[in-house]
């Protein structure tokens, strides 16, 4: 072909690729392994957009790069298909989520397979597909099967813990499990019935059922997370969210917290990422404090007692108010009957605000007094207890004890409630003004620790704690169990049927291993149901054989993507998730690519669930990826067009953007895909508007143009600056992007989008195919030896874009290739000695091009990628000479030649034998010779 024909040479090798199954990669080799994996995406209506390929070309291009480097690399592609988008059209339209997550599957394996990336499609996976989610179902089995051992520090068989039982009694046990469990002997283990034996487990295993404080939306009818909710309201749909308890699934995570901390020290990730998740885990080390509770301030101590987590044992007697969470269970129980419908109003407010909210506003100052006292143990004082919604009651006990004088937050509270602020060290400073955090000075005011400092009073506090059983040292986690339920159809139904105790209460019990997968049923409507339960209350006769009901709630989105990169190790194995012998090959993630946004949530529940999975033998690795990088996003580049506000006008004007300086305007978003080097194609404006169709408008212009503003804002479909990949592809094609994003600037980096400039990387490649095709379409390449000057370019490339993808500073490889192609262009070199490897060395940025070249070249139809990545040799990647001045005693005599690489040793040893400079020296011992590299040497007498 002698013409470069982007889409006719694109598309030749897109279908030459399936149709050969080049990419296909086996479960054996006698080549080490590579595992590259792409963050897989949820397959939106939308499809793909610029922006959203970059991750995948970045590790297209080192996957390719590990196979000319003679790995077996496995390079796969699937769906995190589960997802509340596709649940909520249905809601609209009625279309079965299956049918809509289908539709946009195919749109983006289209997109996908049109960049010429070198998936291997046989592995794709679904996490919707029932094929699938039978081994998400059977991973929550094994976890429901399995307790947390702490002793030991690993999950294990709940067989383990009940031989422990029918042997020791619980007293001896030390497992992550429910705090209301009541000690018991061996003998009134064995003396319970098979009934009573199994609700005990229910509080050990790690996942169980329990009350739990959600973000619930009454408009989707369903919990949402964290990341669903913002600024009180649903992520999609903008529907009001509220703080409800809930019956949930929720899984021990916190089991596994100071593993997971630990594991950080054994991965290559960034360090802004680690710390992201240390700040999530949140370790804490401190002491738990017992406080009885009086519910007036001259009446004893009752039964209730709040438990309060403190790093700051400290400042124990600085205490002079309480606040618990509004959702404690204590609130109830404490609350007067003066001060119930002050507390019955906060907590009504409480529920409309999320929890990121309550904990990230810290000017607001709002509470509510119970009426009831809490009694600090040290001291007997008796301290007011308020309820207040920066307090959670899924973090530590939901309780704090306040000390203003140390703390901010306890301070502005205080000041605002006219409560104590008390001085707890003698080098405290303007309390009246602020709280002063400082450990430094003496304690004052402190009772048993007056006069020590903080390292000397924690010990002796804490001792007294535990001798006094008021309390105990204890380190504490920020995080929390997590949620494992969703009120939804279009998720992981939870295999689990519910059958009714000799009370009636109904307790879970799992399906077995032949009866997965549980599949989803079908739904008259996609709604909950009129009395408040999940869709799948609609399903007709959802229940087990045996006649009981299943679990109504489906699994959060989280689930499939806790475990896939294991699937696409064994993707089609019907009788396990993956067999031994793929999971032993492969182990774990080489490399892993993906946002930012996956930063706390899926990185943990994956690294948790794979460390259970190691626990249980299942798995060899305890870390799942071992090198992680976020790429950063493109950014859109958003065109503005500027409306005259004025009532002079009849009919709307519009101003270009260098002149609306001179009038009041207001600014429009236009759409990107018309106008081009930010001239707005004003007949296809006009035709996207309705209200300025026809000749309905003026359009004040510049040198006969219309100029648009520009703004760079994150790429979306309301700011009208989506660009669509398949437009990109069809007029420059996928080698032209894929370069093109490459070339933008670091991979982590966030970066604008700019069409204007992606002409120049399309003239590169035209470039590129000019070094074997003339403008007639002439072959040029020819069997002749390469000159050193060729050669010298050829290497020094090789070298630099090897060292650029081992460090994936892959724009600057790009510039690389730029200049490697300039300097040949310019030595006029067609050799093909230079030019094969030059081939295989572009391959892994543009492989359409490359596949066509090497063919053209003479090499076996499909091979380049099969080809070894070129090696450099020394004696090319070395810059000419330079010459060096010499200088003797400060004036330069002669200048010599050496090569850059020259040892300061040997230039010393040349230029002492030289005869100009042996004629200065006049027979004369220099003192020394100072060689500065590729600047002077100078001798000096």
């Amino acid at each position: 072909m002698s013409e470069y024909s982007h889409r006719e040479i694109e598309k030749k090798w897109q279908n030459f690729w399936e149709a050969n199954e080049v990419y296909r990669v086996q479960n054996a080799s006698d080549l080490p392994k590579y595992y590259v994996l792409d963050m897989f995406p949820y397959p939106s209506g939308a499809g793909l957009h610029v922006g959203h390929p970059l991750g995948y070309i970045a590790s297209d291009i080192y996957s390719r790069y590990k196979r000319l480097k003679g790995f077996n690399v496995l390079h796969p592609m699937g769906f995190d298909s589960f997802g509340l988008p596709a649940e909520q059209y249905a809601i609209q339209t009625g279309q079965h989520p299956a049918i809509t997550t289908e539709q946009n599957i195919t749109r983006y394996i289209e997109q996908l397979k049109n960049l010429g990336f070198s998936y291997d499609w046989s592995r794709e996976v679904r996490t919707s597909d029932p094929s699938y989610y039978k081994w998400t179902q059977w991973i929550f089995t094994e976890l429901f099967e399995s307790w947390y051992n702490n002793d030991a520090q690993k999950a294990e068989r709940i067989e383990t813990l009940v031989a422990i039982f029918e042997k020791d009694g619980n007293q001896s046990v030390n497992a992550a499990c429910d705090e209301d469990i009541p000690s018991f002997t061996a003998e009134e283990w064995n003396s319970w019935s098979e009934e009573e034996q199994y609700k005990i487990t229910l509080k050990y295993r790690i996942t169980y059922v329990a009350d739990a404080t959600v973000n619930w939306c009454p408009g989707l009818g369903s919990v949402l997370s964290n990341d669903e909710v913002k600024d009180g309201v649903s992520e999609r749909g903008g529907f009001p969210v509220i703080q409800k308890l809930m019956r949930q699934w929720m899984m021990r995570i916190t089991a596994y917290s100071q593993r997971l901390l630990d594991g950080l020290d054994q991965v290559d990730w960034t360090e802004s990422l680690k710390e992201q998740q240390r700040n999530w885990i949140g370790r804490s080390v401190g002491a738990l404090v017992k406080f009885p509770v009086a519910t007036s301030k001259e009446g004893a101590a009752g039964e209730e007692i709040i438990t309060v987590f403190t790093t700051r044992v400290d400042t124990i007697y600085g205490v002079s108010f309480m606040v618990i969470a509004p959702e404690h269970e204590l609130v109830d129980v404490i609350t007067t009957p003066e001060q119930r419908a002050d507390i019955d109003a906060y907590i009504d407010l409480t529920k409309k605000r999320s929890e990121r909210d309550r904990t990230s506003d810290v000017k607001t100052v709002s509470g509510a007094f119970t009426g009831a006292y809490a009694i600090n143990p040290f001291n007997d004082e008796k301290i007011p207890v308020y309820i207040a919604d920066y307090v959670l009651a899924g973090y530590g006990t939901g309780a704090v004890m306040a000390v203003p004088s140390g703390d901010q937050r306890d301070w502005n509270f205080a000041k605002h409630f006219d409560l104590p602020v008390i001085p707890i060290l003698d080098s405290q400073k303007d309390m009246e003004v602020q709280s002063d955090n400082t450990k430094e000075g003496k304690y004052i005011n402190s009772g048993m620790i007056d006069g020590l400092t903080f390292h000397e009073a924690n010990k002796v506090l804490v001792q007294w704690l535990e001798e006094k059983g008021v309390g105990k040292g204890k380190i504490n986690y920020r995080l929390r169990d997590a949620v494992f339920s969703r009120q939804r159809y279009w998720g992981e139904p939870v295999p689990v049927f519910y059958k009714n105790d000799s009370t009636g209460e109904p307790l879970p019990y799992l399906l077995k291993e032949e009866e997965l997968p549980l599949n989803l049923p079908a739904v008259d409507k996609y709604l909950p149901t009129e009395t408040g339960e999940p869709p799948l209350g609609r399903a007709a006769g959802w229940a087990h054989g045996s006649g009981n009901g299943y679990e109504l709630s489906t699994m959060p989105g989280w689930a499939g993507s806790s475990w896939y990169w294991y699937r696409y190790m064994d993707a089609k194995n019907e009788n396990e998730f993956a067999s031994k012998e793929a999971i032993d090959y492969w182990r774990n993630v080489d490399l892993y690519i993906g946002g930012t946004e996956h930063a706390t949530g899926h990185l943990l529940y994956s690294r948790f669930w794979n460390k259970f999975l190691k626990d249980r033998g299942f798995v060899p690795e305890e870390e799942p990826f071992k090198k992680l990088i976020n790429q950063g996003m493109i950014q859109g580049r958003s065109s503005f067009v500027y409306r005259v506000k004025s009532d002079e006008y009849s009919k709307p004007v519009f101003v270009s953007a260098g002149l609306r300086s001179q009038y009041e305007v207001s600014a429009l978003h236009v759409d990107v895909n018309i106008v081009e080097n930010d001239i707005l194609d004003i007949e296809k404006f006009k035709a996207s508007r309705l209200d300025i169709a026809g000749e309905n408008a003026e359009f004040i212009l510049e040198d006969g143009k219309y100029h648009c503003g520009v703004e760079v804002e994150k790429m979306s479909k309301s700011k009208f600056n989506v660009v669509n990949p398949d437009d990109i592809v069809t007029k420059y094609g996928a080698d032209t992007l894929r370069l093109y994003e490459m070339f933008l600037g670091p991979l982590e980096q966030a970066k604008p989008w700019n069409t204007n400039g992606i002409d120049g990387t399309y003239r590169f490649i035209r470039k590129f195919w000019r070094l074997f095709y003339n403008d007639q379409g002439q072959w040029l390449v020819k069997d002749e030896p390469a000159k050193p000057e060729e050669l010298r370019v050829l290497h020094k490339t090789i070298k630099k874009i090897e060292e650029d993808i081992e460090h994936f500073s892959f724009n600057t490889g790009v510039s690389a290739f730029m200049m490697c192609v300039n300097e040949l262009g310019s030595l006029k070199c067609n050799k093909r000695a230079i030019l094969q490897e030059l081939v295989i060395l572009i391959s892994p940025y543009a492989p359409h091009l490359s596949e066509e070249l090497w063919d053209a070249l003479g090499n076996e139809k499909g091979t380049v990628s099969k080809a070894a990545f070129p090696k450099w040799e020394q004696q090319y990647v070395v810059d000419a000479i330079f010459e060096y001045p010499i200088q003797i005693n400060g004036k330069v005599r002669v200048t010599l030649p050496f090569a850059l690489d020259t040892a300061a040793t040997e230039i010393e040893k040349e230029v002492l034998a030289n005869e100009i400079v042996i004629k200065w020296l006049d027979g004369a011992t220099p003192k020394k010779v100072i060689v500065v590299p590729k600047r002077i040497v100078n001798v000096v007498m």
